[in-house]
């Protein structure tokens, strides 16, 4: 097969957290499986821009940095969580083999052409998630929705008390950054960072929040109802497959 253009087939983005591949020690049980699932999705025809996360790699560079360096430079920790972002995706790259494209895309606005399957991309620029990363590009390929895999089933109503309670399966871009930090720091915990919010709401982006239940993963590929959350424009029906 020859390179095709990225966004004229199947395509789909998804934001890998790196809090699975990477929780503690590398998540082999979980990259064994989420690899089976893709591959089946890959057979039945769809394509995927797979952004991976840092996970406790870069927290650790990043923890160690602030403790030797006098006054730990901003800039300098994004720099170390972003390499750490590319690593998780050479490893995953070869994790996939033959079917992954071999390089590392590291510029989401640019056009992709590959005759693989599945495409790998990290961090890109110091101040940028790699969910910031993953909205630039689904704009790219003009993607309507992300997939976001992470460490939480989804958004989650908080009480008074700080605890979660029920799990929101529809919310507006409004209603989700209300409930978040303003502002991203390197490391920040959040089921969609607070600048890749505000970039999904101005391009039109839906993301589905999903934790690490790859059923659910499959689920929403297939279109079917999965637990997790989706978060849209200004209209926050409930879907049918949610």
């Amino acid at each position: 097969m020859g390179e095709i253009n990225v966004g004229r087939v199947n395509w789909t983005v998804i934001s890998l957290g790196g809090s699975l591949i990477v929780p503690n020690e590398i998540n082999t049980n979980f990259i064994y499986q989420f690899k089976e699932v893709t591959v089946k999705q890959m057979n039945l025809g769809k394509r995927f821009i797979i952004v991976c996360g840092g996970g406790r790699v870069a927290r650790d560079y990043q923890n160690a940095y602030k403790i030797i360096a006098p006054v730990a430079d901003s800039n300098i920790l994004d720099w170390v969580g972003i390499n750490a972002t590319k690593l998780n995706a050479q490893f995953m790259v070869g994790v996939f083999g033959d079917l992954a494209d071999q390089r590392i895309i590291d510029n989401p606005n640019k056009k992709i052409k590959t005759k693989n399957p599945v495409v790998f991309a990290g961090g890109w620029k110091p101040g940028w998630s790699t969910d910031y990363v993953a909205i630039l590009f689904a704009n790219n390929i003009g993607a309507q929705r992300i997939i976001n895999l992470t460490n939480v089933d989804g958004v989650y109503d908080v009480g008074e008390d700080g605890e979660r309670k029920e799990l929101l399966h529809c919310i507006t871009w409004d209603h989700y950054m209300a409930m978040i930090p303003k502002k991203w720091t390197p490391g920040l915990s959040a089921p969609f960072d607070p600048i890749a919010s505000k970039e999904a709401q101005r391009k039109g982006i839906e993301v589905a929040v999903i934790g690490q239940n790859l059923r659910n993963f499959e689920l929403c590929l297939d279109g079917e109802r999965f637990k997790g959350t989706i978060i849209v424009g200004n209209s926050p029906n409930l879907y049918p497959y949610v």
